[in-house]
């Protein structure tokens, strides 16, 4: 069921113009907690895949909800890790439509168990004007800004902006020559922070609790085949592959990461 936020977001001050209506699915609860906005490329390579799920989880085990826009690549990742619980997406058109297609069986359990938030009443399609909208309402919400991966002249950078005239710090992975040139920039005019240490940065928002015996990468230890494992722990194994705990070959299970060591 679509709802009107009857309540008022005092993050949504620093946009341009707050809100004249806003719409959601889910559990307007989250609006209380911590927030972060956590941006980036629709093609994000593999060392920023690994590395955004790998934050987004870290910083949901702290309670901060991940903010973001549900489209394929890092926004999708993000709220997967996240765990639909700990997510709000904000979305581009009328909650309504699931957009993209590609996504809705994710995006309707974020509807279900997470938020997703709206500026666009039933009915209203994708467009491109609506874009820009939903992203300065994705950099406002969150208490600081992760862009995971970035090429220039992207929509991506255009919520940099959004993010600078906010005054929000803005957070960056550090990436190879070449490589995301956009957050390298960034880098190297001083307007972004790079995350060297992941663990490190997620002690910003709270303490990180110990590691106790994970009974999937015990299993893995045995180097398992690919069947076994999907059916002991079916959502446990893409996490592990996407993350680099752990790497498929020839069928087979083998461990790269097992309690911080290679």
């Amino acid at each position: 069921m679509i709802s009107k936020v009857s309540t008022y977001i005092s993050e949504l001050e620093s946009m341009k113009k707050y809100p004249d209506e806003l719409f959601f699915k889910g559990n307007i609860e989250l609006l209380n907690r911590k927030k972060i906005s956590i941006i980036g490329s629709r093609k994000p390579n593999q060392y920023a895949r690994q590395l955004t799920h790998e934050i987004a989880f870290k910083l949901a085990q702290v309670g901060v909800c991940i903010v973001s826009g549900g489209a394929i690549g890092t926004d999708i990742i993000a709220h997967k890790a996240a765990g639909v619980k700990n997510t709000i997406m904000v979305a581009g058109t009328g909650l309504d439509k699931c957009y993209p297609a590609i996504n809705k069986n994710i995006i309707q359990e974020i509807e279900k168990d997470g938020l997703v938030l709206s500026q666009f009443k039933a009915g209203t399609p994708s467009q491109r004007y609506n874009f820009p909208l939903r992203n300065e309402l994705i950099v406002a919400l969150g208490e600081i800004l992760i862009v995971m991966y970035a090429d220039e002249n992207s929509g991506t950078m255009r919520s940099v902006e959004y993010a600078k005239k906010m005054g929000k710090e803005i957070y960056v992975l550090p990436h190879r020559i070449g490589e995301s040139n956009a957050t390298n920039k960034l880098l190297k005019q001083e307007i972004a922070k790079a995350i060297y240490d992941v663990d490190k940065f997620v002690k910003k928002f709270g303490e990180i609790a110990e590691k106790k015996c994970d009974d999937f990468l015990e299993f893995c230890k045995t180097n398992p085949s690919y069947d076994e494992v999907l059916k002991k722990f079916p959502t446990r194994i893409f996490e592990a592959e996407l993350s680099g705990e752990i790497k498929i070959v020839n069928a087979k299970i083998y461990i790269l990461k097992f309690n911080g060591s290679t």
